[in-house]
């Protein structure tokens, strides 16, 4: 596994090693979007990445700045992987009606890919800004 963005931790490094080799690698280059996309957005600060539900999970250490995005793969859907939003959020509206044909959408919470499609990097990007900045757009709204 090729490593531009070195894990910081070793379990997060297991579950993307558990993953079957063609989603791990669409994982990664998610990964790698999150991160350079964090890297552009001053005002969240750092970065942080977890596990959440045995998910690799990133969201800003700053308080009350975005929220919390989840990527994996599942053997529940094993043709699938996604990138997951808070669903109390209006996050997926948001990319909805911004990109209405752009992707595929799994109720309030998900964005999800086949294997075979391309990723669309420059919105997904923009979605991935706006969820690392939802608390601060919140307050100008």
């Amino acid at each position: 596994m090729k490593e531009d963005d070195p894990f910081l931790s070793s379990e997060i490094k297991e579950v993307f090693l558990s993953y079957p080799q063609v989603y791990r690698d669409k994982l990664l280059i998610i990964r790698s979007l999150i991160l350079e996309t964090a890297k552009k957005i001053d005002s969240i600060g750092k970065l942080q990445e977890t596990l959440k539900w045995n998910e690799p999970s990133y969201l800003p250490t700053k308080p009350n700045i975005g929220t919390t995005i989840r990527i994996a793969w599942s053997k529940s859907m094993p043709d699938l992987y996604a990138i997951h939003f808070n669903c109390k959020t209006t996050l997926i509206e948001t990319f909805q009606n911004l990109y209405s044909n752009t992707f595929c959408y799994l109720g309030n919470r998900s964005l999800v890919f086949k294997k075979e499609d391309k990723i669309p990097k420059k919105e997904l990007s923009e979605c991935i800004q706006l969820a690392l900045t939802y608390h601060l757009s919140k307050r100008w709204r």
